[in-house]
């Protein structure tokens, strides 16, 4: 082991000579040979930078000298607009020409025709207010009595059912067995819709063997449905009577002799009623008709009608008379039962008194 007290120290004798350097060196300078630093120098910039390549463009000629421009204005002839040349190309691409506008086919457009509403044009009757009194009919100018304000009543339900329905405009009123009532209620209901504002009642005999709405209105006898149903050559809406009531006109059975029910069963029946309501929406057609029990044409009329009135006499009609009544009418699927001659009411009700009349 060596003591440090016995090494030379440099520049003394025995020692080795130090390294000449020409030029001191810095300390970073040393640093970066010791540790290899590479010298720190800014990115090199290009001198001029390139003009970017436009995509898509297309190189616009231009004249460097006025002498230059000049001829390319010689070369390129001027635009000039003249009406020739244009008219020329036009009448190469033009079609054909068209018709005149007298000889241009037309689109025609189909219309159903309207037809004119069915008017009844007959001799106004007058009504013999004396008999229809006796007879317990009601009379207009007698006001509101009990029996017109029972009535209204019943007219406002049927007249519900005939809204938007043209075949709840034909009303077919009949009872199971003679004697309840059928012409009483059936012309009391004609009426009470005549009363309606704007509104027409055609009231039907259809009872050919025993007709009595003649007689109970006090009009004289005339020809009518069957002679209709008969006669192709007759136009029914002739044969029809109007009334000195506003609205209410009388279509009699007729003074013809035949089997009723072959001719309700034909087709002509079904055209004698459509055009008793064409073009008259408001009007509406109520039928009196034989008992439904006692003779077949109730039946047949209940297969043109929309609505079917039956009614059933108070401590008289019997269940099972009306079980089969409403069996043989069940080409209608709207009936109605009417309670006539009832004297008793459980609440007591007695329409006509809020007027001063008693009923």
């Amino acid at each position: 082991m060596t003591e440090h007290s016995k090494i030379p120290l440099p520049g003394e004798p025995g020692s080795e000579p130090a390294p000449k350097t020409t030029v001191e060196s810095s300390l970073l300078e040393r640093a970066s040979g010791a540790f290899g630093f590479d010298p720190f120098r800014a990115a090199p910039m290009p001198a001029t930078l390139e003009e970017p390549v436009m995509k898509r463009a297309r190189p616009v000629r231009r004249a460097e000298t006025r002498d230059q421009a000049a001829a390319v204005a010689s070369a390129e002839p001027a635009f000039m607009p003249s009406a020739e040349p244009i008219a020329e190309r036009v009448a190469e691409k033009a079609p054909e020409p068209a018709l005149p506008v007298s000889a241009a086919p037309r689109m025609v457009v189909q219309t159903d025709p309207i037809e004119p509403a069915v008017r009844f044009a007959g001799k106004r009757h007058a009504l013999d207010r004396a008999r229809l009194r006796e007879r317990g009919i009601a009379v207009p100018e007698d006001g509101a009595t009990a029996l017109l304000e029972e009535f209204r009543i019943v007219k406002r339900q049927v007249l519900a059912a005939a809204h938007g329905d043209p075949a709840a405009r034909r009303v077919l009123v009949t009872s199971p067995h003679s004697g309840e009532g059928k012409t009483f209620c059936a012309t009391n209901l004609a009426i009470a819709m005549a009363g309606e504002k704007d509104g027409e009642v055609v009231l039907i005999d259809a009872d050919f063997h025993k007709p009595s709405i003649l007689a109970t209105l006090g009009l004289p006898r005339a020809p009518g449905l069957m002679d209709a149903l008969a006669d192709p050559s007759l136009r029914v809406e002739d044969l029809v009577l109007a009334t000195d009531i506003p609205g209410l006109f009388v279509l009699p059975a007729g003074g013809r002799d035949g089997p009723d029910g072959e001719w309700l069963a034909s087709a002509r029946t079904a055209e004698i009623f459509d055009r008793l309501t064409r073009g008259a929406p408001g009007r509406m057609l109520v039928f009196d008709s034989p008992p439904a029990l006692a003779a077949s044409p109730a039946a047949d009329l209940a297969r043109h009608v929309g609505q079917t009135i039956l009614v059933c006499r108070a401590d008289q009609t019997g269940r099972s008379a009306l079980e089969d009544a409403v069996g043989l009418l069940g080409a209608c699927t709207d009936i109605k039962l009417l309670l006539n001659a009832a004297h008793f009411s459980p609440s007591g009700r007695k329409f006509g008194t809020y007027y001063g009349h008693e009923g």
